[in-house]
């Protein structure tokens, strides 16, 4: 027994060390790393997690931390990763569990080798970097969901699939396997959640019993324990300033493009709305009571109309930008057209009489169509033909709305819409007003974006 504890205490002053390093190094995964306690576990050979516990086999930690201490910060970082994008939980949707073990797995990889911190710093071999560049050619983004989807559309070939894992396998993901169990008494070892994880409750108020052997329950819970914690380190990501979001690589795009949603065009919207009076009736300030007594003392007559006017929070003012340049032509352009379209149809997002410009641009202005009322822009979309179709440079349009600002048309801008694939020249200075560059699909921008400009996807069911 005594043999077991002096190993357990090893363990935890090894993780310990390893987790003071990386806060360190990295202090937007704080919240991560206090949500992952480690746990002694001689059921693996090696580590691994559920997303519950970081669980280790003593006698394997304490022999890499002894052969390569420098390694220890790596492989939780791994690990870690595995839980930011709740690789664990989406598990139970693909049917070829090997194969999403290493999806997982070089997905992972691939987020640790574009970050630039010492402490998880590692020589990449040429066939590493070999694939990177082969898989980015093919499907962009390197998240689990592309990759699975890449390797089980093709021809398998079981002797690279293993040279793939161990290139890129870091630890032990057969705790995963007990996460899509329902059954929690298969497990002869129960263990409780750590008090810093969601806790679920039965009907009664009372908190369950977990273990290695989740129920679907419990594994919801973690799931949206660990989704939480993805977007706190995203908030701080970017509260953190350019520096910050350099040093983490692909980090910041692939928890963008995870917790992007509803809210990011809302929130943009609401950036760039204005309060003013408009023409509709206003039954929030509809007193009935006056009214129902007129109808009664007079019959037909009551002392109180409804007011005709009332205060709204709304768009008034808004360029739309739209790339026409050649790596856009064709259907994505048309996609772009449609968002718009999407965006511009909803009533209650803008003013009936509003001042938007519509700018079709690759590195020159190509056309520019104003629109003062909703309906116009069917007649905008039914004449639609693309225009240019060269190289793309974002500044003209920002040129072109700086004129159109000093002249007067544009009043009081508040915000400036681009559509694009991410591909160009951005502009060096800030905008004194808010802008998005919204990307299409899932789609990288290429590195550096000016830190002022917001990055979003486009996606019609995510306009509100």
């Amino acid at each position: 027994m005594k043999t077991r504890e002096r190993m357990e205490d090893m363990g935890k002053r090894i993780f310990a060390l390893t987790r003071t390093e990386l806060y360190l190094s990295m202090r937007f995964l704080g919240v991560a790393l206090d949500s992952l306690p480690e746990k002694l576990d001689l059921s693996t050979r090696t580590v691994g997690t559920d997303g519950a516990y970081l669980r280790y086999n003593p006698t394997y930690v304490m022999q890499e931390y002894l052969e390569r201490p420098e390694g220890m910060g790596r492989m939780y970082m791994h690990m870690l990763m595995h839980c930011v994008f709740r690789h664990m939980f989406a598990a139970r949707e693909h049917d070829d569990m090997e194969l999403w073990d290493l999806s997982c797995d070089i997905a992972a990889e691939s987020v640790l080798d574009s970050m630039d911190y010492p402490v998880i710093w590692r020589v990449m071999g040429d066939f590493r970097q070999e694939w990177y560049e082969k898989l980015q050619g093919e499907i962009g983004v390197l998240t689990a969901e592309k990759i699975y989807h890449y390797f089980s559309t093709r021809k398998r070939d079981p002797y690279l699939e293993e040279s793939l894992r161990q290139e890129f396998s870091a630890c032990d993901h057969s705790f995963w396997q007990r996460l899509q169990n329902e059954d929690p008494k298969n497990s002869d070892s129960p263990q409780e959640l750590p008090e810093n994880q969601t806790a679920n409750s039965d009907n009664d108020g009372q908190e369950l019993d977990a273990s290695p052997t989740l129920t679907a329950e419990q594994a919801d819970a973690l799931d949206k324990s660990w989704r939480e914690n993805a977007e706190r380190i995203l908030d701080d990501i970017n509260s953190s300033g350019s520096d910050a979001s350099k040093e983490t690589g692909r980090l910041t795009w692939l928890l963008t493009l995870q917790n992007k949603g509803r809210k990011n065009f809302a929130d943009f919207l609401r950036k760039i709305s204005v309060v003013r009076e408009e023409v509709t009736v206003d039954m929030d300030s509809f007193d009935y009571g006056f009214y129902m007594h007129g109808l009664n003392l007079y019959g037909n007559m009551p002392l109180i109309e409804e007011n005709e006017y009332r205060e709204a929070d709304k768009v008034e003012e808004l360029v739309i930008a739209i790339d026409t340049s050649a790596s856009c032509k064709g259907g994505l352009v048309q996609e772009f057209l449609d968002e718009t379209g999407a965006l511009l149809s909803r009533q209650e997002n803008f003013f009936k009489r509003v001042n938007i410009y519509i700018i079709e641009c690759d590195d020159r202005v190509q056309r520019e169509v104003e629109i003062h009322d909703l309906d116009e822009l069917k007649k905008y979309s039914d004449g639609f033909t693309v225009s240019g179709g060269y190289g793309t440079d974002f500044r003209p349009v920002f040129d072109r709305v700086q004129e159109l600002r000093d002249s007067g048309r544009l009043r009081d801008l508040k915000g400036l819409m681009y559509f694009t694939d991410g591909c160009g020249c951005y502009p060096k200075k800030a905008t004194d007003y808010e802008t998005a560059f919204v990307v299409y699909g899932d789609a990288e921008p290429p590195e550096p974006v000016p830190e002022w400009i917001i990055v979003t996807s486009a996606q019609a069911d995510v306009i509100q």
